[in-house]
């Protein structure tokens, strides 16, 4: 079993709440629902990546600015959501924004969600921040990396 499989069980079970077998769930029907399950979760990671690509889509003469932005340490909020303070500093001689991809990822480094945030009007020579926040709850260790940055 792959870690992604692995891991997409874990979720689905946790998503699903399938702790055990009753007398009415047989083996089949309970693998069935883990699938499922797991293709949803899947499916979520799917589409959060595709919308922040639609999202970098959209700017027009960016510049690369992975090596401007620095993340915070990821924490949990009370909703169960990660979020993780994201600052970015502009080293262009007039204001400039950035939108920042950050992927929050499990220990073991498996994409878990995937967000766009704006850093909106930074100061030439300043530092502007915004928090990113994930898109569903992720339990456990969790990591967040700069994927994509861009100032425009």
């Amino acid at each position: 079993m792959t870690r992604w499989t692995t891991a997409a069980l874990l979720t689905a079970l946790a998503l699903t709440g399938l702790t055990a077998c009753s007398d009415d769930d047989t083996p089949s029907s309970v693998a069935s629902k883990v699938a499922s399950a797991a293709s949803r979760a899947g499916e979520a990671v799917s589409s959060a990546t595709a919308e922040a690509g639609r999202r970098f889509d959209d700017i027009k003469n960016g510049v690369d600015a992975r090596d401007d932005v620095r993340l915070g340490t990821p924490a949990t909020a009370s909703d169960g959501r990660t979020t993780v303070e994201v600052t970015a500093t502009n080293s262009a001689d007039s204001a400039k924004s950035f939108a920042v991809q950050v992927d929050f990822t499990d220990q073991d480094g498996t994409l878990r969600d995937a967000v766009v945030v704006t850093v909106s009007n930074v100061a030439a020579g300043g530092s502007g921040k915004a928090t990113a926040r994930s898109t569903h709850d992720l339990s456990g260790d969790v990591k967040a990396k700069v994927s994509r940055a861009v100032r425009y």
